[in-house]
């Protein structure tokens, strides 16, 4: 018994296991609650339902997630990713005006990348709060966006282009194996080179990190730059299904909800060690709960409230602090 005890204690301390036990009972519900939810068609080689939709819909998220995780193992946030993904999805459908794709793709990622840049650079250099840093962006961002479209919606007919976000490859929607992608070169980059150690490293300790001989202010400067990346490649995916670039709308709120799939994925909001798997898990957690509340009915106005109170559920109940209020621990009493 004090074996089994032992190792439930063991399990529940891997992150991973609380957000992958949400989306359990998430998934659960909807097969009891909503008939079908888990019905798969195959038309035309490709496969469509509920599930491949969360999946599809939930990549931009999943990307932007990705990159949001780093900055935060960094012990910063970037609340600017869904200005950047606006402005990267007006640069690529801009350009499809009148020059090639691979230019058009290369240019917005490479927008992203500065963007990544100059928030790296009003935290590392001058010393700005990460939070205040990358507010200019989310202010300015959008601005920037309408700028490129003219403050007009553009679209795009490029076949290829519009692959992206619209076509199917072994019978999966092409973006999803455009995060997988996204996940696997993360992943390599965190277990496979020093980057991972250094960053984790600069964001449990920057003074210690430092005296150690690291470079917390490079790691993190690192961290901004691939946050941009993730956060373009997310808008070309997002302008590439609509086949079109809304400056105003494209990528609202987004910021928010990679936070919190952060956060739900297990990597703490102080920094240090961070969790790429259970940030994905996070992240296709809000997609399904959004997929569950739209299926349900329930009214517009009421769907950011029934969002909030689960999100606040699920993240008491990753809290250990808070599971240790509900249940005591038993201290045991050896006779001398």
């Amino acid at each position: 018994m004090a074996r089994l005890a032992a190792s439930a204690r063991k399990l529940s301390q891997h992150h991973i296991i609380w957000p992958i036990l949400a989306l359990t009972v998430l998934l659960i519900f909807n097969l009891i609650a909503i008939p079908g939810f888990f019905k798969l068609e195959i038309h035309d080689g490709h496969l469509y339902g509920n599930l491949i939709d969360i999946l599809k819909n939930g990549t931009p998220l999943i990307i932007i997630a990705l990159g949001m995780t780093l900055v935060i193992a960094a012990e910063g946030i970037d609340i600017s990713v869904g200005s950047v993904l606006a402005i990267a999805g007006a640069m690529a459908i801009f350009l499809l005006g009148g020059y090639p794709v691979w230019v058009a793709v290369l240019a917005a990622v490479g927008t992203g990348l500065l963007c990544g840049l100059w928030n790296g650079m009003l935290v590392t250099m001058l010393g700005i709060q990460p939070m205040v840093a990358t507010l200019i962006l989310l202010t300015v961002g959008r601005g920037i966006a309408q700028l490129i479209t003219n403050g007009q919606i553009i679209a795009t007919t490029e076949k290829t282009y519009t692959f992206i976000g619209k076509g199917y490859l072994l019978g999966l929607p092409f973006q999803v194996f455009i995060a997988l992608g996204v996940f696997l070169l993360l992943y390599v980059l965190k277990t496979k080179t020093a980057f991972g150690l250094f960053l984790e490293a600069a964001g449990g300790s920057k003074t210690a990190s430092a005296y150690a001989g690291i470079q917390p202010r490079l790691i993190l400067m690192i961290a901004y730059s691939i946050a941009g990346v993730c956060a373009a490649i997310a808008g070309l995916i997002v302008s590439a299904n609509l086949g079109s670039a809304d400056a105003n709308n494209a990528g609202l709120w987004y910021e928010l909800d990679a936070i919190l799939a952060v956060v739900i994925g297990g990597t703490s909001m102080r920094g240090g060690r961070f969790y790429l798997g259970g940030t994905v898990v996070g992240a296709i957690f809000i997609q399904s709960l959004t997929t569950t509340i739209y299926s349900l009915g329930v009214p517009a106005e009421s769907i950011l409230l029934v969002k909030a109170i689960v999100v606040v559920i699920v993240c008491l109940i990753q809290s250990e602090v808070f599971r240790k209020m509900l249940i005591p621990t038993r201290k045991k009493v050896l006779a001398e």
